[in-house]
């Protein structure tokens, strides 16, 4: 269902405030999802001198130009901490109908705008709160909160969603209740004496590639999970991000014979292998293709089929069964070795976490390659401040 805060009725023109990867894909998703709406152009601050004059053949213009037709609605398709010196600018240059794309409503946006191009290609977007509506899988129907005891499915197996956290990480503004299942574990925690009280393991244990932390990020989390996890079903978030996940979401993967749980897919433009190649090095997308030629041939077309098109699951989260998750491991890791072996650590220490960056495209594109094989399901996420 489209957003209420979208006019469907009526041809709307409207400005997005904002000009990169989130406005775009803002953009996308309005249009998208209402024939009747367009964007007229994105608005920037003045004092941006930086931004291009054009961006998906949608002028870039600042907030104060004159040819601007105040009466329109701007979205603020930025990140939320600039959304209130974005709001006080358009105010002041006249701007008076200023609508913020919360975490809600993007989130809103995105489901909406998957669910409809998953129908328009004949297949089915399955969420996990959808099969939560299923009288066969839910304890819960129709958001009663009365239990259904005879439909509850056993659960004999183990399960572990391993919160991957480090000593840099900041103090929580917003109170999280973890769900029973996960459990903290701390990652890079070769490269510190210190240690984390609230975690219950250290991906220094075992076979870890803990050390290496610096680059490859909550994956040193994944390698340890691979290597050393025993239980039946095991995850993969971070401590700010995490599954909004259904009390009874275990009998609704038992049910369903779910192999493996991954992040609603995020829209980026103009595609997932050209958004990666602006916004970080390309010559590691490059060098990641060339080990398709010379190690995966059979799979290099896939690869540049489904990089080609603009959907993958951010933020390297997962739940999935234990050899699913092995197989996936077992694929990925050489790939990353192999790239950032050639790649080496950069001095913008961001975008030396290359590896963790091209893992969320190679995984998307691990289970979107094997969807014959595999069970796979979307879940939303959370983010907390």
């Amino acid at each position: 269902m489209i957003s209420n805060t979208i006019d469907k009725d009526s041809n709307k023109k409207i400005y997005i405030a904002g000009a990169h990867s989130r406005s775009r894909t803002a953009r996308v998703y309005l249009e998208y999802l209402n024939a009747n709406l367009k964007v007229l152009a994105f608005l920037v601050s003045p004092e941006m001198e930086d931004n291009p004059n054009i961006v998906d053949d949608i002028p870039v213009l600042p907030i104060n130009d004159d040819s601007l037709d105040r009466l329109c609605t701007v979205y603020l398709g930025t990140r939320g901490v600039n959304h209130e010196k974005l709001t006080r600018e358009l105010r002041e240059s006249g701007f008076e109908d200023i609508r913020p794309i919360t975490v809600k409503l993007d989130s809103e946006l995105r489901n909406n705008y998957l669910e409809k191009w998953y129908e328009e290609q004949g297949r089915d977007f399955i969420r996990l709160d959808m099969l939560a509506e299923d009288d066969r899988t839910c304890c819960y129907l129709n958001d009663s909160k009365k239990p259904i005891e005879s439909d509850r499915v056993e659960d004999s197996h183990s399960v572990a969603i391993y919160v991957a956290t480090s000593i840099y990480d900041g103090k929580l503004k917003a109170l999280y209740n973890p769900v029973t299942e996960e459990k903290m574990i701390h990652v890079g925690a070769a490269l510190t004496e210190a240690r984390i009280s609230e975690c219950s393991c250290t991906d220094d244990e075992g076979d870890n590639i803990s050390a290496r932390n610096r680059q490859f990020c909550e994956l040193t989390g994944l390698y340890w999970i691979w290597k050393n996890a025993t239980e039946d079903y095991v995850g993969l978030v971070h401590y700010r991000r995490h599954f909004i996940l259904p009390d009874n979401w275990k009998e609704i993967v038992r049910a369903n014979d779910i192999d493996v749980i991954l992040p609603v897919p995020l829209y980026v433009p103009p595609s997932v292998k050209e958004n990666y190649r602006e916004r970080h090095d390309a010559y590691d997308w490059d060098f990641m293709e060339s080990y398709f030629d010379e190690r995966l041939p059979d799979e290099k077309d896939k690869l540049l089929e489904i990089m080609n098109g603009n959907l993958y699951s951010p933020c390297n989260m997962i739940v999935a069964k234990r050899e699913v998750l092995t197989a996936l491991c077992e694929w990925l890791f050489p790939i990353l070795f192999a790239v950032a072996e050639h790649g080496g650590e950069k001095e913008d220490c961001y975008q030396s976490r290359y590896p963790g960056f091209l893992s969320e495209r190679l995984i998307t594109y691990f289970f979107e390659s094997r969807r014959d094989k595999y069970n796979v399901i979307y879940c939303n996420k959370n983010f907390l401040e």
